[in-house]
């Protein structure tokens, strides 16, 4: 059984103040809990300044995207060195709005999992399918090939720490999530997946977690499922309240 991970990814949202605050209002709403692991990932401007005051908690910080090289004249990067001198134990890599703003690619995500790793960072990858791939009987397919081109080159020593996280482009700040079912489906082909490649020791060590409009409402029955370890939760984040509920989703039997 794996520890459930609750992430939070702020996206470009918050100033430094406006992040304070609600790292502040979370102190309160989650002091105590330990049988969950707890991240969230600000803008990279509120990263060093949250670290302080995140220093008494269980609350872990991930940035939301890293350069693969160690240093250089890449105007406007951060390389994953920079990230850890501010607290970072984390890193989401490959999300969808960087694959369709920005241009990242199976392969430069690849890239950056290792330029993580090679950091001591924990890489939090996302993969998922778009509506027009669903709706063709494709969603397996697609991500399938997007975690077999995450894991090219990695050993089975390297993947223990790294998280999968499956999100739906169609679910991602639409409103619309995939059914608990839905995602089951996708989160078990991606164990499966897991375990050819690298055996029982990568099924026992990573998490697949799920993300895509994931909200108070929809937290417990997508926690009841088997081979959902745990959430990315977008705007929901945001607010404290919500984002604390998420954390202390109602526990099956089974959890």
């Amino acid at each position: 059984m794996h520890k459930p991970l609750i992430a939070g990814n702020w996206k470009m949202n918050t100033t430094v103040d406006q992040g304070a605050q609600l790292v502040m209002k979370l102190r309160e709403l989650l002091k105590g809990i330990q049988d969950i692991e707890i991240v969230i990932a600000p803008p990279f401007t509120s990263l060093q300044h949250l670290n302080f005051l995140l220093a008494d908690t269980a609350i872990k910080l991930s940035a939301q995207n890293l350069f693969w090289e160690k240093n250089g004249a890449y105007t406007g990067e951060v390389s994953g060195e920079m990230l850890r001198a501010v607290g970072c134990e984390y890193v989401i890599i490959g999300h969808s709005e960087r694959r369709r703003y920005f241009g990242e690619t199976d392969e430069t995500v690849n890239k950056k999992i290792l330029a993580a790793l090679r950091e001591g960072l924990k890489p939090i990858v996302c993969v998922g399918e778009t509506l027009e791939e669903r709706e063709a009987g494709r969603p397996v397919e697609k991500v399938s090939a997007q975690v077999r081109s995450a894991l090219n080159g990695l050993g089975p020593g390297m993947v223990k720490d790294l998280v999968v996280a499956y999100e739906p482009v169609w679910a991602i700040g639409t409103g619309r999530n995939a059914t608990p079912s839905q995602a089951e489906e996708v989160h078990d082909s991606i164990r499966e997946l897991l375990y050819e490649e690298y055996g029982m020791a990568a099924v026992n060590d990573m998490r697949i977690i799920y993300g895509g409009s994931v909200k108070p409402t929809n937290i417990d029955s997508l926690m009841a499922q088997p081979n959902i370890d745990g959430v990315l939760v977008g705007g929901a984040s945001l607010n404290a309240e919500d984002f604390a509920r998420i954390v202390k989703f109602e526990k099956s039997p089974e959890r």
